[in-house]
């Protein structure tokens, strides 16, 4: 809307420098897409307030969508992989779809050997040795399918000596089923042991923050593990997901780039018992080096966090994620104390966890203060210039002495050449 009132402003203007009496009419054209996005954005404030579409969502969970995968056939590869990350509907109904599957169909294949023998003509006639014993139906068929697989075994039904395919088919049956029971219970077993829950009790405070620390110009957040049972090896990782274009005109979308949290310190590496700030120093390496506190609600970036480690009580990796986009990041803030000493322990209040309160911080980037910061160093009267000309000086006069020296030398030579004539 911003950039259509735009355009019909510029058309209004062109309008009115022509001849007021031309009958000639000027519509508002119909702009495409393409050349509603080249208009220039910087307009109004209405038009700069542009809405950032997240790369990880607040919960952790990526806003990426696979479209146009004509691969399909590779998630049956690895079908363990695929049932385990359907969800419990999908996964319960498979779980029951393909036991009572399993079960009809060797059922099935009971009642047809116990048909095609004849067993169910010769039903009470004591001097038949059917294939199995007291089967005389569909049912029963499938009863004793059930019992086979599941190896219950009620006692009823039993398998006798005088039938060869079915006790192939047993053989089979105790294969197949013990091969379904595996992936099955296995399947299930994974689904209800995944950390994804315990990833939920791994918080990120809602806003990041800019201030100074120890001197230096830092990007902070925090996070904290609500639980008592503590996350082994726990790392913490951070990205800049920020569109880039290289300097032979490639445009990178979503480009990732590193943020540095303490991988060359180990600081990285926590101790996540009570809530911790991380801390990134905005230096030359860093991406934020050049953005001041003007700039950075024009930047369209995101900062993605990363938290692994593993789970105390069941030794599986879990990992937990949050992002951060401009309007989530607080110039000149910190964060609200929330560790306080009580009789003989620490006490940890989460009601302050987000909490933060405003503090003296620069305006100016980390560049421009470390600019600053060269410049007072040095003294007042200091420049190139006049370092260079005291140079020159210098110089001279050392050219002029030496000349002199020489001059000196060469007037003791003349005096002994005419000292020895006479």
């Amino acid at each position: 809307v911003c950039l259509l009132s735009m355009a019909a402003n510029v058309l209004e203007e062109d309008s009115m420098e022509q001849d007021i009496e031309s009958p000639v009419t000027i519509h508002q054209p119909k702009l495409p897409k393409q050349a509603r996005e080249d208009l220039p954005k910087n307009i109004s404030k209405e038009c700069a307030k542009r809405r950032i579409q997240r790369y990880v969502r607040k919960d952790g969970k990526c806003n990426v969508h696979h479209g146009n995968v004509r691969e399909t056939y590779r998630y049956l590869t690895d079908i363990f992989t695929t049932l385990v990350d359907l969800k419990w509907r999908f996964n319960l109904l498979i779980f029951v779809m393909v036991y009572t599957v399993t079960w009809l169909f060797f059922g099935m294949i009971w009642w047809l050997i116990a048909y095609m023998r004849g067993d169910m003509d010769h039903i009470g006639d004591s001097t038949w040795t059917p294939c199995v014993s007291n089967l005389n139906g569909f049912v029963s068929a499938f009863l004793f399918s059930i019992e086979t697989e599941t190896t219950i075994g009620y006692g009823y039904r039993v398998i006798t000596d005088k039938c060869p395919e079915g006790i192939i088919l047993l053989l089979v049956q105790s294969v197949l089923g013990s091969i379904v029971n595996a992936f099955m219970v296995g399947c299930m077993f994974v689904k209800i042991s995944q950390p994804k829950k315990r990833a939920e009790t791994l918080v990120f405070s809602t806003n990041a923050v800019i201030s100074m620390r120890d001197g230096k110009l830092c990007l902070m957040f925090r996070v904290g593990d609500l639980r008592n049972s503590h996350i082994v090896e726990a790392s913490i990782r951070a990205k800049l997901i920020k569109s880039k274009q290289t300097k032979e005109g490639e445009f990178i979308p979503l480009n990732q780039t590193d943020i540095n949290v303490g991988y060359y310190t180990g600081d990285d590496r926590l101790f996540l018992v009570s809530p911790l700030i991380i801390s990134h120093e905005i230096n030359q390496q860093s991406p934020f080096w050049e953005i001041s506190k003007a700039q950075l609600p024009k930047e369209e970036l995101e900062i993605v966090v990363i938290l692994e480690g593993m789970v105390e009580a069941t030794g599986m990796t879990c990992q937990a994620r949050s992002s951060y986009i401009t309007s989530e990041i607080l110039w000149g803030y910190r964060f609200t104390p929330v560790l306080t000493l009580e009789d003989g322990f620490y006490e940890v209040d989460y009601n302050s966890f987000h909490e933060t309160y405003e503090t003296n911080t620069p305006v100016y980037s980390a560049k421009e203060l470390a600019e600053m910061a060269s410049r007072a160093e040095l003294p007042l009267t200091w420049s190139v210039s006049s370092k260079l000309d005291q140079h020159a000086e210098l110089e001279t006069e050392e050219e002029e002495k030496n000349q002199e020296d020489q001059n000196e030398r060469n007037g003791d030579v003349a005096n002994l050449e005419n000292e020895s004539k006479v």
